[in-house]
């Protein structure tokens, strides 16, 4: 499986596993049913410990992503429309409170952000 790990990166290792898998099922690359590489095969291929890799798999799993049953592996759960727009929309979310901290940081007020918000939206 291509995941590409940063390790300079602020973001925890498991958390750009998560990330990139979510993107990779959303995106339809990793379909219904689909066999995830064991943990430790994952792990090796990577070159990270295991119980990064249980932690980025439980993670998933928790989200409904993957299914994990035992002592067969973990899949591809079915690939749920609405939560798929609901993950989006946490994105959205957060992105949009990001440029909004990043905004404040520099000094702008609520209201050059809104105006600059209209600006960027009518493009």
């Amino acid at each position: 499986m291509k995941l590409i790990i940063n390790h300079s990166s602020m973001q925890p290792i498991y958390d750009q596993i998560v990330d990139q898998m979510k993107g990779k099922i959303m995106q339809g690359e990793l379909q219904e049913n689909t066999m995830l590489p064991s943990v430790r095969t994952l792990a090796k291929e990577l070159r990270v410990s295991a119980l990064t890799v249980k932690k980025a798999y439980d993670a998933l799993e928790e989200e409904g992503f993957v299914i994990t049953v035992h002592g067969k592996g973990s899949f591809v759960a079915f690939a749920n429309q609405e939560m798929m727009l609901e993950e989006k929309r946490k994105e959205v979310e957060a992105d949009l409170e990001m440029a909004i901290r990043k905004g404040r940081s520099c000094g702008m007020s609520n209201q050059e952000i809104t105006e600059l918000f209209r600006i960027v939206l009518e493009d």
